[in-house]
Protein backbone atom coordinates (compact mmCIF):
# COMPACT_ATOMS: atom_id res chain seq x y z
CA UNK A 1 0.00 0.00 0.00
CA UNK A 2 2.74 2.55 0.49
CA UNK A 3 4.22 1.60 -2.66
CA UNK A 4 1.13 2.29 -4.26
CA UNK A 5 1.04 5.97 -2.68
CA UNK A 6 4.74 6.75 -3.54
CA UNK A 7 4.36 6.17 -6.99
CA UNK A 8 1.09 8.25 -7.33
CA UNK A 9 3.41 11.08 -5.74
CA UNK A 10 5.97 10.69 -8.16
CA UNK A 11 3.64 10.70 -11.42
CA UNK A 12 2.11 13.37 -9.68
CA UNK A 13 5.47 15.51 -8.64
CA UNK A 14 6.39 14.48 -12.49
CA UNK A 15 3.42 15.85 -13.96
CA UNK A 16 3.66 19.39 -12.34
CA UNK A 17 7.71 19.91 -13.76
CA UNK A 18 6.37 18.68 -16.87
CA UNK A 19 3.53 21.81 -16.84
CA UNK A 20 6.33 24.22 -15.30
CA UNK A 21 8.72 23.71 -18.11
CA UNK A 22 5.56 23.85 -20.68
CA UNK A 23 4.79 27.46 -18.73
CA UNK A 24 8.96 28.39 -19.09
CA UNK A 25 8.79 27.35 -22.47
CA UNK A 26 6.43 29.38 -23.58
CA UNK A 27 7.05 32.49 -21.56
CA UNK A 28 10.55 32.05 -23.32
CA UNK A 29 8.89 32.40 -26.81
CA UNK A 30 6.73 35.16 -25.82
CA UNK A 31 9.81 36.92 -24.66
CA UNK A 32 11.37 36.54 -28.39
CA UNK A 33 8.98 36.85 -30.91
CA UNK A 34 8.63 35.23 -34.17
CA UNK A 35 10.48 37.15 -36.90
CA UNK A 36 9.37 35.60 -40.14
CA UNK A 37 11.93 36.58 -43.16
CA UNK A 38 9.91 37.79 -46.79
CA UNK A 39 12.08 37.01 -50.01
CA UNK A 40 11.25 37.29 -53.33
CA UNK A 41 12.90 36.64 -56.20
CA UNK A 42 11.94 39.37 -59.55
CA UNK A 43 12.45 39.28 -63.26
CA UNK A 44 11.51 43.24 -64.93
CA UNK A 45 10.71 43.90 -68.31
CA UNK A 46 10.31 47.29 -70.19
CA UNK A 47 10.80 51.01 -71.30
CA UNK A 48 14.22 52.51 -71.58
CA UNK A 49 15.91 56.02 -72.22
CA UNK A 50 19.24 56.83 -72.05
CA UNK A 51 20.75 60.39 -72.56
CA UNK A 52 24.37 59.99 -71.83
CA UNK A 53 26.18 63.35 -73.02
CA UNK A 54 29.30 61.76 -72.76
CA UNK A 55 28.93 59.17 -75.47
CA UNK A 56 26.56 61.05 -77.83
CA UNK A 57 23.62 64.01 -77.10
CA UNK A 58 20.95 61.79 -78.77
CA UNK A 59 18.81 60.14 -76.74
CA UNK A 60 18.49 56.49 -77.14
CA UNK A 61 15.21 54.19 -76.37
CA UNK A 62 14.94 50.88 -76.26
CA UNK A 63 14.27 47.38 -74.08
CA UNK A 64 14.97 47.16 -70.17
CA UNK A 65 15.39 43.82 -68.80
CA UNK A 66 16.07 43.52 -65.00
CA UNK A 67 16.45 40.43 -62.14
CA UNK A 68 16.16 41.33 -58.73
CA UNK A 69 16.23 39.66 -55.52
CA UNK A 70 14.43 41.29 -52.34
CA UNK A 71 14.84 40.33 -48.15
CA UNK A 72 12.37 42.15 -45.65
CA UNK A 73 12.56 41.36 -42.14
CA UNK A 74 11.58 42.31 -38.46
CA UNK A 75 14.81 43.40 -36.52
CA UNK A 76 15.84 41.80 -33.57
CA UNK A 77 16.13 44.43 -31.19
CA UNK A 78 12.11 46.01 -31.47
CA UNK A 79 10.87 43.64 -34.05
CA UNK A 80 7.31 44.99 -33.48
CA UNK A 81 8.23 48.62 -35.04
CA UNK A 82 11.42 47.81 -36.71
CA UNK A 83 11.78 46.19 -40.15
CA UNK A 84 15.03 45.85 -42.40
CA UNK A 85 15.11 45.63 -45.84
CA UNK A 86 17.89 44.11 -48.34
CA UNK A 87 17.44 44.04 -52.47
CA UNK A 88 20.37 43.28 -55.01
CA UNK A 89 19.94 43.81 -59.05
CA UNK A 90 21.38 43.36 -62.11
CA UNK A 91 20.11 45.62 -65.34
CA UNK A 92 20.55 45.71 -68.73
CA UNK A 93 19.55 47.98 -71.55
CA UNK A 94 19.46 47.85 -75.35
CA UNK A 95 18.54 51.25 -76.40
CA UNK A 96 18.48 52.43 -80.45
CA UNK A 97 19.12 55.86 -81.60
CA UNK A 98 16.06 57.77 -83.32
CA UNK A 99 16.80 56.61 -86.53
CA UNK A 100 17.55 53.52 -85.79
CA UNK A 101 21.11 53.08 -87.15
CA UNK A 102 23.21 53.12 -84.13
CA UNK A 103 22.71 50.57 -80.71
CA UNK A 104 23.72 51.44 -77.32
CA UNK A 105 24.13 49.01 -73.99
CA UNK A 106 23.81 49.66 -70.73
CA UNK A 107 24.93 46.86 -67.81
CA UNK A 108 24.11 47.99 -64.03
CA UNK A 109 24.35 46.36 -61.01
CA UNK A 110 22.76 47.73 -57.85
CA UNK A 111 22.95 47.05 -53.60
CA UNK A 112 20.22 48.80 -51.07
CA UNK A 113 19.75 48.65 -47.57
CA UNK A 114 17.03 50.53 -45.37
CA UNK A 115 15.90 50.09 -42.29
CA UNK A 116 12.06 51.58 -41.45
CA UNK A 117 10.00 52.21 -38.61
CA UNK A 118 6.86 50.87 -38.57
CA UNK A 119 2.99 52.13 -37.82
CA UNK A 120 -0.18 49.92 -37.79
CA UNK A 121 -3.22 52.42 -38.70
CA UNK A 122 -6.71 51.60 -39.96
CA UNK A 123 -7.54 48.27 -37.62
CA UNK A 124 -3.57 46.89 -38.29
CA UNK A 125 -5.07 46.71 -42.19
CA UNK A 126 -2.06 49.67 -43.48
CA UNK A 127 1.26 49.75 -42.36
CA UNK A 128 3.23 52.83 -42.90
CA UNK A 129 7.11 52.45 -42.76
CA UNK A 130 9.62 55.19 -43.34
CA UNK A 131 13.59 55.44 -42.50
CA UNK A 132 17.00 55.60 -43.74
CA UNK A 133 18.86 53.21 -46.70
CA UNK A 134 21.74 53.21 -48.16
CA UNK A 135 22.61 52.50 -51.78
CA UNK A 136 25.47 51.38 -54.11
CA UNK A 137 24.77 51.55 -57.54
CA UNK A 138 27.77 51.11 -60.55
CA UNK A 139 27.86 49.65 -64.53
CA UNK A 140 29.02 51.00 -67.75
CA UNK A 141 26.56 52.31 -71.06
CA UNK A 142 28.73 51.15 -74.42
CA UNK A 143 28.92 52.97 -77.43
CA UNK A 144 30.60 50.99 -80.16
CA UNK A 145 30.27 53.35 -82.77
CA UNK A 146 31.46 56.31 -80.50
CA UNK A 147 35.27 57.70 -81.92
CA UNK A 148 36.73 58.86 -79.00
CA UNK A 149 35.37 56.83 -76.12
CA UNK A 150 32.76 53.77 -76.35
CA UNK A 151 32.24 52.90 -73.07
CA UNK A 152 31.05 55.54 -70.07
CA UNK A 153 31.39 54.38 -66.44
CA UNK A 154 28.45 55.01 -63.81
CA UNK A 155 29.57 54.64 -59.93
CA UNK A 156 27.41 55.72 -57.65
CA UNK A 157 27.04 55.82 -53.46
CA UNK A 158 24.47 57.04 -51.56
CA UNK A 159 22.00 57.62 -48.49
CA UNK A 160 18.93 59.07 -48.41
CA UNK A 161 15.49 57.79 -47.13
CA UNK A 162 12.63 55.19 -48.36
CA UNK A 163 9.15 54.82 -47.26
CA UNK A 164 6.56 52.19 -47.70
CA UNK A 165 2.42 51.72 -47.84
CA UNK A 166 0.97 48.10 -47.42
CA UNK A 167 -2.52 47.61 -47.73
CA UNK A 168 -3.84 44.18 -46.47
CA UNK A 169 -6.77 42.75 -47.67
CA UNK A 170 -8.40 39.13 -49.75
CA UNK A 171 -8.79 38.38 -52.89
CA UNK A 172 -10.68 35.18 -53.31
CA UNK A 173 -10.45 34.52 -50.07
CA UNK A 174 -6.79 34.58 -49.97
CA UNK A 175 -4.47 37.41 -48.91
CA UNK A 176 -3.29 39.79 -50.86
CA UNK A 177 -0.87 42.98 -49.52
CA UNK A 178 -1.03 46.39 -52.10
CA UNK A 179 2.33 48.09 -51.36
CA UNK A 180 4.07 51.22 -52.48
CA UNK A 181 7.57 51.56 -52.34
CA UNK A 182 10.07 54.94 -52.87
CA UNK A 183 13.47 55.62 -52.43
CA UNK A 184 14.60 59.06 -52.52
CA UNK A 185 19.02 59.34 -52.54
CA UNK A 186 19.94 62.70 -50.64
CA UNK A 187 23.71 62.71 -50.74
CA UNK A 188 26.56 60.31 -51.74
CA UNK A 189 29.43 60.82 -53.99
CA UNK A 190 29.45 59.34 -57.75
CA UNK A 191 31.96 59.53 -60.21
CA UNK A 192 32.57 61.60 -63.61
CA UNK A 193 35.42 62.26 -65.78
CA UNK A 194 35.46 65.74 -67.74
CA UNK A 195 33.55 66.64 -70.94
CA UNK A 196 35.72 64.63 -73.52
CA UNK A 197 38.46 63.64 -71.06
CA UNK A 198 38.90 60.04 -71.89
CA UNK A 199 39.69 57.22 -69.89
CA UNK A 200 43.39 57.09 -72.09
CA UNK A 201 43.93 59.97 -70.21
CA UNK A 202 42.66 59.14 -66.96
CA UNK A 203 45.02 55.69 -67.19
CA UNK A 204 47.97 58.46 -68.32
CA UNK A 205 47.36 60.30 -64.69
CA UNK A 206 44.77 62.89 -64.94
CA UNK A 207 42.86 61.87 -62.05
CA UNK A 208 41.89 65.23 -61.03
CA UNK A 209 37.97 66.00 -60.10
CA UNK A 210 36.56 63.01 -61.26
CA UNK A 211 34.57 61.78 -57.67
CA UNK A 212 32.27 64.55 -56.82
CA UNK A 213 29.55 65.39 -53.47
CA UNK A 214 26.42 64.09 -55.06
CA UNK A 215 23.23 66.31 -53.80
CA UNK A 216 20.27 67.37 -55.36
CA UNK A 217 21.68 70.35 -56.90
CA UNK A 218 23.70 68.12 -59.67
CA UNK A 219 22.34 65.05 -59.38
CA UNK A 220 18.86 63.68 -58.40
CA UNK A 221 17.47 59.75 -58.05
CA UNK A 222 14.07 58.33 -57.56
CA UNK A 223 12.42 54.45 -57.69
CA UNK A 224 9.51 53.70 -56.91
CA UNK A 225 7.96 50.17 -56.82
CA UNK A 226 4.30 49.43 -56.94
CA UNK A 227 3.10 45.89 -56.40
CA UNK A 228 0.42 43.45 -55.34
CA UNK A 229 1.75 39.89 -53.52
CA UNK A 230 -1.11 37.37 -53.78
CA UNK A 231 -0.50 34.71 -50.61
CA UNK A 232 -0.86 31.60 -51.90
CA UNK A 233 -0.11 29.32 -49.00
CA UNK A 234 3.51 29.49 -48.33
CA UNK A 235 3.90 30.75 -52.12
CA UNK A 236 3.97 34.43 -52.77
CA UNK A 237 3.21 35.88 -56.19
CA UNK A 238 3.96 39.45 -57.20
CA UNK A 239 3.17 41.44 -60.05
CA UNK A 240 3.93 45.38 -60.33
CA UNK A 241 5.66 48.31 -61.73
CA UNK A 242 8.93 49.96 -61.35
CA UNK A 243 9.91 53.06 -62.33
CA UNK A 244 13.58 54.28 -61.67
CA UNK A 245 14.83 58.00 -62.83
CA UNK A 246 18.72 58.62 -62.43
CA UNK A 247 19.60 62.34 -63.34
CA UNK A 248 23.28 63.78 -62.92
CA UNK A 249 24.77 67.01 -64.24
CA UNK A 250 28.37 68.04 -63.55
CA UNK A 251 31.53 68.79 -65.57
CA UNK A 252 29.57 70.18 -68.55
CA UNK A 253 27.82 66.11 -69.10
CA UNK A 254 24.39 65.56 -68.74
CA UNK A 255 22.81 61.94 -67.69
CA UNK A 256 18.89 61.07 -67.79
CA UNK A 257 17.96 57.50 -67.40
CA UNK A 258 14.13 56.55 -67.31
CA UNK A 259 13.13 53.16 -66.82
CA UNK A 260 9.66 52.01 -66.65
CA UNK A 261 8.85 47.68 -66.60
CA UNK A 262 6.15 45.60 -65.68
CA UNK A 263 7.26 43.23 -62.54
CA UNK A 264 6.86 39.35 -62.03
CA UNK A 265 7.84 37.70 -58.83
CA UNK A 266 7.50 34.81 -56.74
CA UNK A 267 8.89 33.96 -53.17
CA UNK A 268 7.63 33.16 -49.78
CA UNK A 269 8.14 33.80 -45.76
CA UNK A 270 10.04 31.33 -43.73
CA UNK A 271 11.74 30.84 -40.09
CA UNK A 272 15.03 30.72 -38.94
CA UNK A 273 14.70 28.52 -35.33
CA UNK A 274 17.79 27.84 -33.45
CA UNK A 275 17.95 24.36 -32.25
CA UNK A 276 18.17 24.87 -28.50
Amino acid sequence: MNRRWIHIALAALATTIAQAQTVTDSLFVADQPLRPAMSMFMASVGHASILDSYLSPIRYKGLNLELDYEHMQNTGFDPQRWARQLTLGVEYDNVDNRVGDNTMHALMVDAQWGMMRRWQVAHNKLQVLCGPMTQARGGIIYDAANSNNVVSAKVRWSIGAMAMAQWNTRLARRPIALRYQASLPVVGVFFSPDYDESFYEIYLGNRSNLVHMGWWGNRFDFTQLLTADWHLGGTILRLGYRGRFETSWVNHLSTKIFTHSLVIGIGGEFLSVKRK
